[in-house]
């Protein structure tokens, strides 16, 4: 079932006023959750070890001038201004840097890749101007291969970072929403309180993941509105009624007293300052189910001035309140008589930002799974009309585990703060450093252009991730663990598969060898349908030559299909499908290419086969009326179907859509794609685009008239045999590989394939439960990889 996703391949058009006033609401509870409930832990980990709020004044005015500027600068002017427009056909986050710099240069490591992907209509390349700096830049990239393999190690630990604050920021959110506890009862019955609470709410949020944030989300963006209304009206309260003034603590001279008075203190305190900013992320990791407009509204007049008067109030209150000065918390700020309900409007909030980063945790592991660099899961699509929502079950409970044991095991905001703030810088830092290639190669500015936006916002990210790094050993020992960790499972799982590719593709079968099969060879041909699944392009699988070698039969109807990903967001199902023969029409085999963007939802098997046939029978019906279109226009340069060469045809794009973009690319052994869509004329021209009303869906129906001609007549016979291939059933063959080092390889690649890519093949699912196959449909053929 292929799920709408949404305006990615649509006409693009303007939203109305209200339609992006309607998302810049609704982005509240799936953008804004994690970002606007930072008031309640901000100013608690800042004074929690390096520096102390004293009567001057002067410590509490600098940090409120750090959390000004870095507010402004950051999450304003970085992603609301420039980072938000280096999206992806719409898409945002890390594998969409990544995406739009591997489509602009040859930088990428993903296998098989193919020059017909390049006429997917959301394959969009950006004319490049002839520019020498421009063409240089790209060379120095494209020159060195260890510069592709750094650029994907960069993403990688930019992914694993994202799901290290996935795992922090549930328990940072809840903990210190529930430590408002403290203030209504007493610190032996709060000790014994906040923990179980805590956990408890943590249980109850991982166990509802399966159900999918759609059956809730309706709840989260009144609940953010109503924290950030409630926010924003005590910081207001706070300043009228404490210290109107505070407003004079905004100037940056504030954040020079600061470091003039904490010196090597203050320093240190910026890791709990930049946890004023965490979040932000989310408005680039998120933008695909929003608009660019509706975001930037969102934050710019809602939640930007909500968090800077909540900021402001607890500040004013503070610099007249410094009798509270060894507990600083969120809640002392809080008039007695609201702050129970504002206690539990803050465990609502925290719960709604918290689930955020758990959907978000999920989506970027997809799209890692998609592009080949994380061990095979399963993945559970809780919605059927919302495109995205997503559900892994392993991923959710390692999460839950790994939640409550950083709660229990940490037992304050300090060290949890310091393990989310350097999870959060890294992000920040990886998304700099992307976002600076992305200029020069993408958007073709001077490199001039890159170097400032790289120092000016590296610096000030550098200055906060240094300030957590030193905070090593308490706590922010952490991310980097799990980091490291991740990326080398990650590092390994993908360098093995790219590994498994290179010697399919040279030790794949000849065309010649598959024509020479035959009853005089003692092969015989059993009704249904084979689908030999392989990562090739082109040739024949190793895998299959073996079927065929221990079992001497295979399929009337033979496809071989190769599901692959393409450096996109998403492809249109129209453009889903590349198809082509395999020999001539007598032998009844078919190549099919099924290309996935890194954000689509794979079909399953029922939905996929049946999609499958009948775009097998509209490119039969296709593939023989082509030459009868051709000599009605005059063209006797063409040949009919069964007589052309025996090698690889070309392949032919499959799909009804209202406009078709179908340039004639060269692929591999000499194919080329063209497109179809019956009714209407192929398009041959390079880059050609035809607009066209909207088609009518044509369905091959296998009962055909009488044939006028023979042409006819063995095209019905094709058909027919689809059919009955189709009623006899469909069987599924996979490779079951075991991958080994060869002879003298290096200590760390036999560690790496014999040991660690092994243990998680073993461990993980296989590729039949990834393409969800039925157990009595499926043929597994025994492979010994040696790389």
């Amino acid at each position: 079932m292929d799920l709408d996703p949404g305006k990615c391949w649509a006409t693009p058009k303007k939203d109305s006023w209200r339609t992006t006033l309607l998302l810049a609401y609704q982005s509240l509870g799936v953008v804004y959750g994690d970002l606007s409930i930072s008031p309640l832990y901000v100013y608690k980990s800042t004074f929690a070890e390096d520096i102390h709020h004293s009567e001057t004044n002067e410590e509490i005015f600098g940090v409120l001038s750090f959390i000004f500027w870095t507010l402004t600068l950051v999450p304003l002017f970085k992603y609301v201004f420039i980072v938000l427009r280096a999206d992806d056909n719409g898409e945002g986050g890390t594998f969409a840097l990544y995406s739009s710099i591997c489509r602009h240069a040859k930088v990428s490591l993903l296998p098989n890749r193919q020059i017909a992907d390049e006429s997917l209509s959301t394959y969009k390349l950006e004319q490049s101007p002839d520019r020498e700096y421009n063409s240089k830049v790209k060379m120095l990239l494209e020159k060195y291969k260890f510069l592709h393999t750094a650029l994907l190690i960069l993403v990688l630990l930019g992914t694993c970072m994202v799901i290290g604050d996935g795992l922090l920021t549930p328990a940072i959110s809840v903990f210190s929403a529930v430590s408002g506890l403290e203030l209504s009862m007493s610190k032996a019955h709060h000790e014994y309180a906040v923990i179980p609470i805590t956990c408890f709410i943590l249980v109850c949020l991982f166990a509802l993941q399966h159900y999918g944030t759609h059956r809730v989300g309706f709840f989260f963006a009144p609940i953010v509105l109503l924290w950030l209304i409630c926010i924003s009206a005590l910081g207001l309260y706070n300043i009228i009624y404490w210290n109107p003034k505070v407003y004079e603590a905004l100037s940056p001279y504030y954040m020079l007293k600061f470091f003039r008075k904490t010196k090597k203190q203050g320093w240190m305190s910026l890791g709990g300052i930049l946890l004023c900013i965490t979040g932000s992320e989310a408005m680039f990791a998120d933008l695909g189910h929003f608009s660019y407009a509706a975001i930037q509204i969102a934050f710019t007049f809602l939640v930007y001035p909500a968090l800077i008067l909540g900021y402001m109030g607890q500040a004013a209150y503070l610099s007249r309140n410094h009798q509270n000065a060894d507990r600083i918390s969120y809640y002392v700020s809080v008039p007695e008589s609201l702050r129970w309900p504002v206690l539990v409007i803050a465990i609502l909030a925290s719960v709604v930002g918290s689930q955020a980063i758990i959907s978000g945790t999920f989506s970027i592991i997809n799209q890692s799974l998609s592009l080949g660099c994380f061990p095979r899961v399963k993945v559970v699509h809780t919605s059927d009309k919302i495109h995205g929502q997503i559900y892994i079950p392993e991923i959710n409970w390692i999460l839950m585990v790994l939640c409550i044991a950083v709660t229990i095991g940490f037992r304050d905001i300090k060290h949890m703060g310091n393990a989310s703030g350097l999870a959060v810088m890294a992000v920040m830092l990886v998304t700099t450093c992307l976002t600076s290639l992305v200029i020069v190669i993408c958007w073709h500015k001077p490199p001039i252009v890159a170097l400032f936006f790289l120092l000016f916002f590296g610096s000030i990210e550098l200055l906060y991730f240094s300030a957590s790094l030193v905070k090593f050993r308490e706590g922010a020992w952490l991310p980097i663990l799990l980091a490291l960790f991740l990326v080398t499972i990650m590092f390994v799982w993908h360098y093995a598969t790219i590994k498994k590719y290179e010697y399919d593709l040279h030790n794949k079968v000849s065309l010649e060898w598959l024509l020479a099969l035959g009853p005089t060879l003692g092969i015989c041909r059993v009704p249904g349908i084979g689908l030999v699944f392989t990562d090739l392009t082109s040739g024949i699988p190793a895998n299959f030559s073996r079927f065929v070698t221990n079992l001497p039969a295979f399929h009337r109807i033979l496809v071989f299909v190769c599901v692959k990903s393409v450096p996109v967001p998403f492809v249109p199902p129209a453009e889903r499908y590349l198809l082509g023969r395999v020999g001539p029409a007598s032998l009844r085999s078919y190549r099919c290419i099924v290309r996935y963007g890194y954000r689509d939802v794979h079909q399953d098997v029922d939905s996929f086969e049946t999609d499958l046939v009948r775009r097998i029978a509209d490119f039969i019906h296709y593939d023989w009326c082509r030459p009868q279109a051709n000599s009605v226009q005059g063209n006797e340069d063409h040949t009919c179907a069964s007589d052309r060469s025996s090698g690889e045809h070309r392949l032919a794009v499959v799909g009804d859509t209202e406009f078709l973009r179908t340039p004639a690319f060269e692929v591999d052994e000499n194919m080329q794609q063209v497109s179809v869509s019956f009714g209407f004329q192929t398009v041959e021209s390079i880059g050609d685009i035809v607009e066209m009303s909207a088609p009518k869906e044509r369905r091959v129906r296998f009962s055909i008239d009488e044939p006028e001609n023979p042409l006819d007549a063995q095209m019905r016979e094709e058909l027919e045999d689809l059919m009955a291939a189709q009623q006899s059933g469909t069987a599924f063959i996979l490779g079951h590989s075991h991958v080994k080092a060869k002879q003298g390889s290096s200590v760390w690649k036999r560690l790496a394939i014999n040991y660690g890519y092994n243990f998680l093949r073993r461990n993980c699912r296989g590729p039949d439960v990834a393409l969800k196959v039925p157990p009595a449909s499926l043929l597994e053929v025994g492979m010994v990889y040696v790389v």
